[in-house]
């Protein structure tokens, strides 16, 4: 049996609007319980457990080492985290021994990132079977290299980075996730707006479309997978105080017909909650009595990834969608009575054209919560190989999706204060 200490990094990420011109409303806090370290957990049933969320408890980490005395540290994090983990790591290495194993969405695009004399291991990919394999090999001092989706770190030297092949064996479906272990910082999990308690449900990875921006495919290998019907039921069950459920996938209804088997599995389950989803456009247009079914099982709201306005920048998104399937997509949920969560990317190449074209379609369209992001070339992705020669700012703090990483057409501030108005207009009569 070992110690195992996972960490979910403080709130780090920086704001240029903010440092440099004094608009603080861009600045990005992320908040949500960390479910894919919860899901780490609850595959390493024979091991001793903990999880620090310093979202919640900024001041932990000295603490927590000292009394837990981990045999393993893993750290996971996203791209504006990085930077954070990595000074983690050498915190965890000068106060003990552990072995360090750094994971998580950045890692699996970007593993060389972490190549550093404070990390022992990275992990690509789902993790929750590799990492527990990974623990095993340790405890017997075992052989590590040939575990899929493990990469020993070579200070100074190229990573050898095995293919990356997640399969549904690899989301462990007959141990669910340890939400036990974050349960002191549950009242922390909420919807500012309403105060409500929010729990996380992953039931689909990955995603089947290839949009240039995504850094989803990254993590999966390109492949979309999805948790039997069964586990997603029994997942949720285990949240019996969160009224909410947020499915974090990044793509819920990607297989129709397992779509509607779940939704009609949630209305006979009883569980009187309340559902967010993620589901494209498309989607919505193709299946609108599917819809209608989850409305009645709970479904409050769906984010719908609109991204832009026209046929043409959706294109150069690698989007494969269209404006028109947008237009009616909104109409079919306003017509349901479902709330729309719509996400918009600026770019920074905008004008004033474009600002104000995105505003008026903000004000002429049901959307209930807009959510308006900077187009970011996040390394891995199609967009960071295709915009690199671009990119002014190389930190990784700044990859909030609120900052501008290439120059703006626009001048900066302007381009900020802009952006700042049109968030702050388009969520004067926002509701969820």
């Amino acid at each position: 049996m070992m110690n195992i200490f996972l960490i979910n990094p403080p709130n780090c990420g920086r704001s240029i609007p903010e440092e440099r011109y004094g608009i603080s409303s861009l600045k990005q806090i992320f908040r949500g319980e960390p479910l894919a370290l919860e899901e780490l957990a609850g595959n390493l049933l024979e091991h001793t457990v903990r999880i620090l969320d310093l979202k919640a408890d900024p001041d932990g980490l000295d603490r927590e080492l000292i009394e837990f005395q981990p045999d393993v540290v893993g750290i996971t994090g996203v791209t504006c985290e990085a930077n954070t983990m990595l000074q983690l790591a050498a915190m965890v290495k000068e106060s003990c021994r552990a072995t360090v194993v750094i994971g998580g969405i950045h890692a699996s695009n970007d593993p060389a990132f972490f190549n550093h004399a404070a990390v022992d291991y990275i992990v690509v990919g789902i993790g929750k079977k590799v990492f527990a394999d990974l623990v095993r090999a340790l405890e017997s001092d075992t052989d590590t290299s040939d575990l899929p989706g493990v990469i020993r770190t070579r200070p100074g030297r190229q990573l050898e980075r095995p293919p990356l092949r997640n399969t549904v064996d690899d989301l462990v479906m007959e141990r669910p996730p340890n939400y036990d272990l974050i349960s002191r910082y549950r009242s922390h999990y909420i919807l500012e707006k309403l105060g409500i308690t929010l729990g996380f449900v992953a039931s689909a990875y990955g995603c089947p479309h290839r949009c240039l921006f995504c850094s989803i495919q990254g993590q999966t290998g390109g492949s979309y997978l999805t948790k039997s019907i069964a586990t997603v039921i029994r997942d949720i069950g285990l949240l019996v105080d969160s009224p909410v459920i947020r499915l974090v996938d990044a793509n819920t209804f990607g297989d129709a017909k397992r779509a509607i088997a779940l939704g009609r599995a949630l209305l006979a389950s009883g569980f009187n909650k309340q559902y967010l989803a993620d589901i494209r456009s498309d989607t919505v247009v193709r299946h609108p009595e599917m819809l209608r079914e989850w409305k009645e099982a709970g479904l409050r709201a769906v984010i719908i990834g609109f991204e832009e306005l026209d046929d043409a920048s959706l294109s150069a998104m690698n989007k494969a969608n269209k404006a028109c399937m947008n237009a009616e997509a909104i109409s079919i949920l306003n017509d349901i009575g479902i709330t729309i969560v719509g996400d918009f990317i600026v770019s920074p190449d905008y004008d004033e054209d474009d600002f104000d074209r995105l505003g008026t379609y903000l004000t002429t369209r049901r959307i209930d919560l807009p959510m308006i992001t900077v187009m970011t070339p996040l390394p891995g992705t199609p967009l960071y190989r295709q915009e690199r020669h671009r990119i002014i700012n190389h930190n990784l703090d700044y990859y909030t999706l609120t900052n501008a990483v290439t120059t703006t057409k626009l001048d900066e501030e302007r381009f900020y204060s802009r952006y700042a108005a049109l968030l702050a207009n388009s969520h004067q009569n926002a509701r969820l």
